[in-house]
């Protein structure tokens, strides 16, 4: 299920990389704030479908050239569709579940500051997996990440109940991250980042929708959380996973 791939730049990150990475930063940096919004209006399993569904609708609709159009239609090998179905479970339906339930209990800035544990599973499923280790600088980064997704673990724990609840929910959200990462990077160098990242969000979108319209009767449907939440999932997701998806491929799923 789970295959080593090359990044495409293994050397020094070329400015392209650094405007993905910085791009990608700069929208999740306010996810956990817009889900906190949605929350005043919307319980937690009708935000995860609003999110995932308006980022696949997002990435189907997306403008582009007559071969992006096509690239997102091409089909996936039959060997490879348990892997994207695996992904969409990890990588979108269970963490983004977990994200506004946790967020019952810690506040934004906190999860967002543990979603930082991401890299740090990432690098161990690689290594225990793949067989691909860090060293070095990124090794030492990783080690320093780790002290402080545990300091700011600590506190939250230490009070127990709904803090260490979402505590919980935000690390197991960020484990089910370390392998899908390592998961989509020789997808996306196979498909391409619009047309897996589309199928992925779709899928996704299936397996939410139970707990989503469970949830509606709950929802009081005020235009400043609704637009929050389809801001959240047209750029916070759609766009969002299309450039994450696109860095894996260039430099790898650790760096």
């Amino acid at each position: 299920m789970f295959e080593q791939s090359t990044a495409a730049n293994d050397d020094v990150f070329m400015p392209q990389d650094w405007g993905l990475f910085v791009s990608v930063a700069l929208i999740w940096g306010s996810s956990f704030l817009l889900i906190d919004i949605g929350l005043d209006a919307f319980p937690p399993g009708l935000i995860t479908l609003l999110r995932v569904g308006s980022g696949a609708l997002a990435l189907w609709f997306l403008p582009g050239t007559p071969r992006a159009r096509s690239a997102r239609s091409a089909r996936i090998a039959a060997d490879d569709r348990g892997r994207v179905v695996l992904l969409s479970i990890i990588w979108v339906a269970v963490p983004f579940t977990f994200f506004p339930l946790a967020q019952g209990g810690i506040n934004s800035s906190v999860t967002g500051l543990l979603n930082g544990a991401t890299p740090i599973f990432v690098a161990l499923v690689s290594a225990v997996l793949l067989r691909q280790r860090a060293q070095g600088a990124l090794l030492a980064g990783i080690v320093v990440g780790f002290v402080g997704i545990t300091l700011i673990s600590l506190p939250s724990i230490g009070d127990g109940g709904s803090q260490a609840r979402g505590v919980a929910l935000v690390l197991a959200a960020t484990v089910c991250y370390g392998f899908a990462i390592n998961l989509a990077a020789p997808l996306q160098q196979r498909y391409g980042s619009l047309p897996l990242m589309a199928r992925v969000l779709s899928l996704a979108t299936v397996w939410t929708l139970p707990y989503g319209l469970w949830e509606v009767g709950d929802a009081d449907w005020r235009i400043g959380p609704l637009v929050a939440v389809l801001f959240l999932g047209v750029v916070g997701t759609g766009l969002a996973f299309a450039i994450m998806g696109t860095l894996v491929g260039r430099v790898g799923s650790t760096r």
